[in-house]
């Protein structure tokens, strides 16, 4: 069985070092986010786990400083449900923070019932998009202060059955889980394209990652007969070490190796489905988060 592992999962290592540099990951408290946090703890960077729950948050840290030695990692509370949540903590960063040279938009929810966020927004479309969408908004000028940065954003394969619902955003006419959270992960993608098309030359790199099938909590909706499904091919599915690698290749990967605005999978630069392709859909997606957020950002 660790054969048929071994093929279909990708294996990665790396020994950059991140010495002096500052980083934050979102849902950095467990999964995929702190298995992100304690590798760039481990190269040497300074690590901002960015959580929803203090507890657990706390908790990462000391567990990670416990495996790493001499880890600079501190956690701040951040609930990407609720704008004045995101707005505290980027002021936090901003009177705690000199530089930040990498923001991972990691967290997120999926196939959830439905729920609307603090500002009204359906829940996996308001947290997994428009949180992260305002959080690198609001901490672009550091991140361009810090340059060469990065922003790496967590898509999924689920990106490829979304489709944008420009006129049901809210998911009021036709909520369906699945379609919601395919939906938040295009987002994710097309917010890439854009964001890296208006960044570049202000050293701000961007890329979207799709970190595929992985054993964390974000699964604790999915119910029968899809999960019979994932049980089924158990040991085809990555741990949340395995699932980082993408993650930490766009991290610590020179640039000039690199595509901003790309689509990675596996370690490596992929095609998005079609739809991830569309630089109509991202302009007006970017125009109409900013008008659902009541922001100005050109």
């Amino acid at each position: 069985m660790q054969t048929i592992r071994s093929f279909f999962i990708t294996q990665w290592s790396s020994d950059v070092r991140l010495d002096g540099k500052t980083a934050i990951v979102t849902g950095a408290n467990t999964g995929i986010g702190k298995e992100t946090a304690k590798d760039l703890a481990s190269r040497g960077a300074r690590v901002i786990l960015a959580c929803r729950d203090m507890a657990k948050g706390e908790q990462a840290v000391c567990e990670i400083m416990r495996e790493v030695t001499g880890a600079k990692v501190v956690a701040r509370q951040l609930d990407l449900a609720d704008t004045t949540s995101i707005c505290h903590f980027a002021e936090n960063i901003y009177n705690t923070e000199k530089a930040l040279h990498y923001l991972i938009n990691n967290a997120g929810v999926a196939m959830c019932p439905y729920a609307k966020t603090a500002d009204g927004f359906e829940m996996q479309f308001g947290v997994n998009h428009l949180g992260h969408f305002f959080l690198t908004f609001l901490l672009l000028d550091l991140l361009k202060h810090s340059a060469p940065s990065r922003v790496i954003n967590l898509s999924s394969a689920a990106h490829a059955m979304g489709k944008i619902q420009f006129d049901d955003l809210t998911g009021e006419k036709n909520y369906h889980p699945v379609r919601a959270y395919a939906q938040s992960k295009l987002a994710n993608v097309l917010f890439t394209r854009e964001l890296a098309k208006r960044t570049e030359a202000l050293g701000v790199m961007a890329y979207s990652v799709d970190p595929g099938i992985v054993s964390t909590e974000i699964t604790r909706h999915i119910r029968r007969p899809l999960g019979d499904i994932i049980k089924t091919f158990s040991s085809l599915i990555k741990t949340p070490a395995e699932g980082a690698y993408t993650t930490l290749y766009c991290t610590v990967t020179p640039e000039n190796q690199l595509h901003t605005g790309g689509f990675y999978r596996d370690c490596a630069l992929a095609e998005s489905c079609r739809a991830g392709q569309d630089d109509g859909s991202a302009l007006k997606l970017w125009a109409v988060s900013c008008h659902l957020l009541g922001i100005r950002w050109r």
